[in-house]
Order: structure tokens, then sequence, then C-alpha cells
């Protein structure tokens, strides 16, 4: 594999909400005029790709992730052709451009879907899942919505029941039909004739379902503070083992086009998320990781999941890492403003493609949001899971509306954001903003941390230590994951080297020889010197 057509596994890719990052015509919503405009802003931070949350025609049930139309673009957000001129202005500044897929389910509005339910003999029927009534009347079985509720809405019309994973407004399409596939397909290749560069896909752990309909089972960790879908084990509606085909058949899809990446998200364990690499690496190029968003910000456990993700990556499987994105709430406020610094060093140094949400560069935190201006329909449908904190207006300056837009936005900008924006950090060389862009820059010109191989040092309490290594590059990466201070000494061996990038920005340049004191919080990333002697 050459290096262009690798491009996907030494770059960073910066994850947009087009709802959020920047209204152009003053309606109060992002648009894709306004990413336009701040496409320069992710080139200077030194991304290489974007990916955009949907922006296709859609009723705004689940705020884009109900499409009706796959093939254009919703009014809100503009037009082909402003796409075509966002996709033009990326690639004029060596940005790649990522399109989010969300085949699993369509909005009930599709014209799909709409023939689907008018009779039980439509062509269209077999394209969802429809299901009579159970023996005794109710539904059909006993799946359960991941946004609470029974899995199974009613038609009166025909008399039975369509599935839908998510809002009844979502109903799922049947991945078991030729033709759905052959639809979304075609959909896939109208974009990448268009000269997008991937995609990446919607729940794809989800798109088959058990062709018997059996219950899925109880689960027995379940507690009553979990979302009420927990209650059961998917066993019978996601991570299905066909689903793997269809994966394979997409990854076909994109490789007509040459240099493109097919990325997944997938919530899975480890061992069952590697599968979705396909067999002889066929499936996608990137299952989405997303175990540093779920675990305790504890070092040793940080430490266990990379070796366990390290170890169980099939051969020539290339590794990526998330640490924030549109469902889950802001790292910032996950791990605390501090340590949201380490929690960048470590996503950038890691080996493999890490993907940065926006506003994480700024340190932007989890908005708490009142009442009568929350929007997420989950909110009202699961008391306290709500993802309208992490959705909030990119903080770009102190002006009005954190200068997102120049009227009331769609959901309210964070009260913090006139002393947490931009403007501000792009000033301040100590900024968490200019830390990130120290990263991504130590990164592009060390061969050691954009490919190099990964090896754990011993260490104990909440000291990280590893080393990104290839020849002659040595990067040993230490992060202190505690308030309080601590030392970096080898076992064995000598220590010796440079600071090349440090956490607050104040040691860079720093010589160290034999030990690193590490204040709490601090991290820093050392370019080791040719006599330093590991364990």
């Amino acid at each position: 594999m050459s290096r262009a057509d690798s491009w996907w596994r030494e770059g960073v890719i910066y994850q947009i909400y087009p709802r959020s990052f920047q209204d152009s015509n003053g309606d109060g919503v992002g648009d894709l005029g306004g990413i336009i405009r701040r496409l320069p802003y992710v080139a200077e931070l030194g991304a290489d790709a974007v990916w955009l949350s949907p922006i296709f025609p859609s009723p705004m049930a689940d705020f884009g992730y109900d499409i009706c139309d796959y093939t254009d673009i919703h009014p809100a957000f503009g037009t082909l052709a402003d796409f075509d001129s966002l996709l033009a202005t990326a690639h004029q500044l060596g940005l790649k451009v990522i399109l989010d897929l969300v085949p699993n389910h369509t909005s009930d509005q599709h014209p799909w879907f709409r023939e689907s339910r008018e009779a039980r003999e439509n062509p269209k029927r077999e394209w969802y899942l429809w299901r009579d009534p159970a023996p005794g009347g109710g539904v059909p079985n006993n799946w359960l919505s991941e946004f609470g509720g029974s899995a199974w809405e009613y038609d009166r019309r025909t008399g039975q029941y369509y599935y839908h994973a998510f809002l009844p407004a979502q109903p799922d399409l049947n991945w078991r039909s030729s033709e759905v596939r052959a639809a979304i397909y075609d959909a896939m290749r109208f974009w990448l004739r268009r000269g997008v560069d991937g995609f990446r896909v919607d729940v794809i752990w989800h798109l088959i379902k058990d062709d018997q309909f059996r219950d899925n089972p109880p689960n027995p960790d379940y507690h009553g503070s979990d979302p009420p879908s927990r209650a059961l084990l998917p066993f019978y509606t996601a991570d299905q083992p066909e689903v793997h085909e269809v994966i394979a058949q997409m990854r076909s899809v994109t490789e007509e086009f040459g240099a493109r990446v097919l990325i997944g998200e997938i919530y899975l364990p480890i061992e069952r998320l590697v599968a979705y690499y396909g067999r002889d690496l066929s499936g996608l190029h990137l299952p989405l990781n997303f175990s540093l968003l779920l675990a305790p910000w504890q070092a040793r456990t940080i430490a266990g999941l990379i070796e366990q993700y390290e170890t169980s990556l099939p051969p020539g499987g290339w590794p990526n890492w998330v640490l924030g994105n549109h469902d889950q709430p802001r790292v910032a406020t996950r791990v605390g403003a501090d340590q949201a610094r380490i929690a960048a060093m470590l996503l950038l140094t890691l080996r493999g493609t890490p993907t940065v949400y926006y506003g994480d560069e700024i340190g932007m935190s989890e908005a708490a949001i009142a009442p009568d201006k929350i929007r997420d329909p989950v909110a009202a449908r699961i008391s306290g899971r709500g993802r309208d904190g992490c959705r909030t207006p990119m903080q770009w300056d102190g002006t009005s509306n954190a200068g997102f837009s120049p009227v009331e936005p769609w959901l309210p900008v964070s009260p913090n954001f006139s002393e947490l924006n931009v403007e501000r950090q792009r000033s301040d060389q100590d900024s968490i903003f200019n830390l990130f862009r120290r990263l991504i820059r130590l990164r592009r010109r060390t061969p050691a941390l954009a490919s190099g191989s990964y090896h754990p040092l011993v260490a104990s309490g909440d000291l990280l230590l590893y080393v990104r290594q290839k020849q002659p590059d040595r990067i040993l990466v230490a992060l202190n994951l505690s308030g309080d201070p601590t030392a970096v000494e080898l076992s064995s061996g000598t220590l010796a080297g440079t600071v090349a990038v440090s956490s607050a920005g104040d040691r860079d340049g720093e010589e160290v020889h034999g030990r690193l004191d590490l204040r709490g919080n601090e991290g820093a990333v050392i370019a080791l010197a040719p006599e330093t002697i590991l364990p």
C-alpha cells in the first residue's frame, strides 16, 4: 500500500458537527458555507481530514440521522453546489472529506418507506423489517429500541409492526435484501464520483438482524440506572455474523474509486470489535475504537486496554483512537480541564489514527442545557441521557454567540465562551489549542509517532509510559494522570533525551538526564538520545 493510498493511517481526522460549527446565513444553524469559511482553521490546526456528521435531507427527528434522500443536501446546510465548493476548498487546503453514511435506517419520510407501508404487497415491503403481531396480539418479540421502549411500531393501515432500533421515525432497512444493498451502494458511488474521500458508517454493527426474530436474552448485569435498552443483551439484534459480508461489499465499492477510507461506528468490546477488520483485512479500514471514551481515567486501566487492543489487532490491522464525539460527554468534562491536556497527548501519540471532535482542541466542556432549550429527542425518552451538551456551538471568539452566528443559535452557547475560545487561545502559546498544534506538527515530522511501533514500559500509580519507535527515532511518552507529582525513571538502563512537547509548553527543549520529574497533571514527549538504553 503506497503512502498516498494509506493517507488515513498517518492522518488526523477532525469531526465536524455541521449544525454547530459555523452559521454563514444568519439562521442560527451551522451550514456548509460556514464550514468552508472555517476550513483554513482546520488546516491551521494540522488535521488531514474532516468528517462531517450527516448533511443529507432529513425531517431532523434525530438531527440528520434520519435521512429521506441519500443523494442530496438538506436546504438548512446548503446545496449540492455548496458541497462541491466545500470539497474543492478542502482539497485545495490538503484536507480529505469524509461523509457520514447512515445505512441502518432511513427516515419514515423516505420515499422507500412511504412505499413500503402502502400495502403488504408493495415491492418495497421487503426493504424494511415488517412482522405480524405476536399470536396473542402485541409486539412480535421483546426487542428494545436504543432510545427507550419497544423497537416495534404498529402500522394500522397494514396491520403489521415495523422494527426501529432507534426512534419510531427511523425504521430499519432490511439488509438481507439485495435491492437494499444495491440502492445504498449506488448512493455511495454518487458521492465517491463527486470526489469524497470516504465514509464513516453509522451503527454498522446493527445492520443485520436475526432472520428468525428470536427474543433477546435478559442482561444479568443490568442495573436500574442503566439505559432501558441494556435490560436485554442484543444477541439477535446486532453483531450478527452475516454483517461482515455486507461490510466487505461496502469496502469493494470504495475500492472502485482508489484511495478512499471506510470507517465504522462500533460499540463493542475489543475482542469483538477487531473482527470488523474482516477476513484478510477485507472489512473496515478503521473500526472505531471507543475504549478511551468509556474507560475510567486511570493509568493502569488505560495501559491495560491499550495492551489488549494492540495484541488483539489482526496482522496488518491499523489501530485508531477516539476521545470525543457527538454522542458522548466532552472529554474536558469527563477527565477535568487539567487532564484534558494529558488526554490530547495520549490521543496524538498512541499508535494509530486519532479522531478529534470539534472544540476538544480548545477544551470545550459539556454544557448544561436548560429544560426549555433541550433539542435532543433522546433526552425526552431517557432521563439524563441527552446529547445536547456536547453539541453546542463552536466557540470562535468572545463576541455575541461566540462568533458562531449573529442570531440566537439552535443550541445555546456555553457560558464560558468569553474566556474559552479560539481567538483567545491562538495568541496564547501555552493554550491547549497550541498544544494540539505542537503535537500534530510533531506527529507529522516524526516517523516514530506517525507510523512507528508501540512498546509499553513498566510504571506504577497513575504514570503512563510508552515508547514509539521507528529507526532511528525513539520517542518516550510520559503522562501523569494524577494531580500529584511523580518521577520518570527507568527500572534499568539510562534515560537521556530532549523534551519535544510538554503539556504546559514551558519545558519544550529541556534536556533530560537520568530522570524527569513531572508535576501533577503534566505530560512530556521526549525525543530519546542514542545513548538511552531501554529496559
